[in-house]
């Protein structure tokens, strides 16, 4: 009986880390694709402002 509790509870523990991990990488890789996406926006109105202050 002491034995089946045990692998029942390893069981249980599982997927519940593998799950969380998975969640992590999928945040962490959300957020690079967030930082990317600004950092081009960025890069944009840089070069817009470059632009305008040639003209001057």
């Amino acid at each position: 009986m002491d034995k089946r509790n045990s692998v029942l509870d390893s069981l249980d523990i599982q997927p519940k880390a593998k799950s969380s991990g998975k969640k992590r990488k999928w945040r962490e890789i959300e957020t690079l694709r967030e930082k990317y996406r600004l950092e081009k926006e960025l890069r944009i109105y840089e070069d817009s402002l470059e632009y305008m202050l040639d003209e001057f």
